[in-house]
């Protein structure tokens, strides 16, 4: 029987702040971060994790990272130093981009001052596992560290990735997440060329009159542990990383697989692995992106995974008040997803007032919406992303029997 695993700490830093309270504060009072057609970390300091000299030898992606890290560390009561062996901690970040202000201000420098006033650190600060590498030095983690590169799936696939590590035995515990900071110029032509970008700045997932998605920036960390190991050391699970599923459509570079085969057989994965029935669910936080395609074969996906009772759960884009995160976007929903189960209260899609029709029937939370109200038991939730290059993963997060509340 596989090892159970617990979630024993979380961290973000968002358009709606840093910290995980924040964003759950902020995304249920349905207020959002997106300020001038963009989701930037905006009042982020980095002197909350790193010295001025640390700051400048990492790149704003990593940064991010790190300061969301040590949240969710401090959490999981881990702020005193590792409670197993260093070796028996492993370290898996996404990412989808890596440190892009990096290269793009150093490639500033090679055509103003020249190749000799490149500096020696641009490679370490810009590649894209430099996140897993900073956290797993800063902390002493020497178990498996990597990074997860699987454009906007990259994040969840991490998550994956750290929960076979604890199971198969590799590891007792596993820092996962994903980390971004890609909303540069050159990103944003590119997405707004390819009609992925919303040309009117707003973003609305699964509105009558969306246009598409908005770019984001921030982190998302989470620890997991092995179950019986987090109890016996006496910490408190948020909750249960129940089940993990993923599969690739094989179909298109970038656009969705029409008719939702691949992302489906990611969701019934992720639900035969948690042992979970589609009637088990409490909310779907979606990777709702806000462009047309994706929102209807995400829609298309989640109804042939779970048939008729799609209609009756309820289901949210946090997309729509922190913009798309990219590789970052999975760890920060499954944060967001912890937050609405340990508070029994789900996020609405932001600014969402016409749902599309041809969606039909789905479950859209408009407003702050309590789960399975008048009840005390275990919540379930799904958590869904899907990335450029046909990659798709689901997360199913569930609340232990005696952890149901805050």
């Amino acid at each position: 029987m596989p090892r159970s695993v617990v979630v024993t700490g979380v961290g973000a830093v968002t358009p709606l702040g840093t910290g995980a309270e924040a964003l759950h504060r902020r995304a249920v009072a349905g207020q959002s971060g997106l300020v001038g057609g963009e989701g930037r970390c905006l009042d982020f300091d980095p002197a909350a994790a790193l010295t001025r000299r640390e700051a400048r030898r990492t790149d704003r992606f990593s940064q991010f990272a790190i300061v969301a890290a040590q949240e969710a560390l401090a959490q999981a009561g881990w702020a005193g130093g590792l409670p197993y062996a260093p070796e028996r901690v492993a370290c898996v970040i996404g990412s989808g981009v890596g440190g892009l202000g990096t290269f793009e201000a150093q490639q500033d420098v090679l055509a103003e001052e020249g190749a000799e006033s490149v500096s020696p650190l641009m490679v370490p600060m810009m590649m894209a596992n430099a996140a897993a590498a900073q956290i797993a030095l800063r902390y002493g983690l020497r178990g498996e560290s990597h990074c997860v590169i699987s454009a906007c799936s990259a994040a969840a696939q991490a998550i994956g990735a750290g929960l076979r590590l604890i199971r198969c035995g590799e590891a007792d515990a596993v820092v996962v997440g994903g980390s971004e900071a890609a909303t540069s110029a050159i990103v944003r032509a590119a997405f707004l060329n390819a009609g992925a970008l919303s040309p009117s700045g707003t973003s609305v997932p699964f509105d009558r009159d969306r246009d598409g998605f908005l770019l984001g920036e921030g982190a998302g960390i989470l620890v997991l542990e092995d179950a019986g190991a987090a109890r016996a050391r006496g910490a408190r699970p948020l909750v249960e990383l129940a089940g993990y599923g993923a599969s690739s459509d094989a179909h298109h570079l970038t656009a969705p697989e029409p008719t939702g085969e691949g992302a489906a057989r990611a969701v019934d994965r992720a639900l035969a692995d948690a042992g979970t029935a589609p009637g088990d669910l409490h909310y779907i936080n979606a990777h709702g992106t806000g462009t047309a395609l994706n929102d209807h074969a995400e829609v298309v996906a989640l109804r042939r995974s779970l048939g008729p009772l799609m209609a009756d759960i309820p289901l949210s884009s946090t997309k729509s008040a922190i913009g798309h995160l990219l590789g970052a976007a999975g760890a920060v929903e499954a944060v967001a997803t912890v937050m609405a189960l340990r508070h029994r209260l789900a996020p609405p899609t932001v600014g969402l007032r016409t749902p599309d029709p041809e969606l039909g029937a789905v479950a859209h939370i408009r407003t702050a919406r309590p789960l399975a109200a008048g009840t005390a038991g275990p919540l379930t939730a799904l958590s869904t992303s899907f990335g450029f290059g046909g990659h798709n993963a689901a997360l199913v997060l569930r609340t232990c029997p005696e952890e149901g509340s805050p």
